[in-house]
Formats: structure tokens, sequence, C-alpha cells
């Protein structure tokens, strides 16, 4: 179905149908009601304060060993991404990543090749929207810190996110 057929049916329905089809809607997708939530009453702080817990988790558990799964900590990022936060809490979520994985890094000695792959990929594109959004003075200091925190890593870790640093910095 696409999303002219979509709109064809929902032009099709008087207020009292569409009212009990987002209503039907709103109990049926945990997604749908987040999302129908943060639309009534947007909280970007809030928000991203509740996905930053889901990277958190995957990183420092209060119990048990860290999963470090980057899929979960991308799929958290592009969920808050589909609310439309302002710039700014957005960029702070997905610095967050790299910043979680060069603190892992640094506290454990060498990860292994694909971690730092993942890390640094998620660096990069957090570099890259807070360069293009013009945010790297109100981030500067977390920077600084990833970078500091990847100085004792191995497999040339430092080194590349050093140059994703600079080829978005020196734009």
């Amino acid at each position: 179905m696409s999303k002219a057929d979509v709109k064809k049916y929902i032009k099709s329905l008087d207020k009292s149908s569409l009212e009990e089809l987002v209503m039907d809607l709103y109990s049926a997708r945990k997604e749908a009601k987040d999302y129908l939530e943060y639309v009534i009453k947007p909280n970007d702080k809030g928000k991203l304060e509740e996905y930053r817990e889901v990277i958190t988790k995957e990183f420092f558990p209060s119990r048990g060993e860290p999963k470090m799964r980057f899929s979960v900590c991308r799929k958290a990022v592009s969920e808050f991404k589909s609310l439309d936060p302002a710039p700014e809490f957005l960029a702070d979520l997905m610095l967050y990543i790299p910043e979680c994985a060069s603190e892992i890094a640094n506290d454990w000695g060498d990860m292994w090749e694909q971690f730092y792959d993942a890390a640094e990929n998620n660096f990069k594109t957090a570099m890259k929207y807070i360069s293009d959004h013009n945010l790297q003075s109100l981030f500067q200091k977390r920077i600084d810190i990833i970078l500091h925190n990847c100085e004792s890593s191995g497999w040339g870790f430092p080194d590349t996110m050093w140059d994703i640093y600079y080829e978005y910095t020196n734009r």
C-alpha cells in the first residue's frame, strides 16, 4: 500500500472514524504510542535521556557483562531521529555512542577490529552531523575526551579517529 492510498483512505473517514483509527494505532503499536505522545507533548531532553539509557546499558550495564551491540545503539539513534528532535539533542545522542566506545576502549585496553570499525563509523556519522549543523563548539569538550580516550588503543584507532575529526573540522 502506498502513502497515496493511505492518504485517500484517511480523507474518506469522518472525524469519529479517524479518531478511532488513531486510538487503535496508539493501542496497537508501541512506536505509534511513543510518537503520538511525543507529538502531543514534545520533550527532547526526556526522550534524549531515555535513548541514552539504551546506549548506556549496552556499554555499562548495571549487572552482567556489556554486550556493546552497536546495532542496538544505532537503532536508538534512528528511533530518536524519527521524532524530529532539535539538532543539538540528536547530535548529543549520536556522539554518545563513540563516547561510550572510547571510554570502554580506554578502560579495557585493546579491543577487536570490528569494535574499532563500528566506533569509528559512529564517530564519523556524529562528526558529519555536528559539522553540518555547526554544533562543534557545543560538543568540543566531549569530542576532546573521546579523542583522548582513544590514544591508548591499537589497530590504528587513534589515528583514524583523529583523521575523522580533522575531516569535519577543516571544512
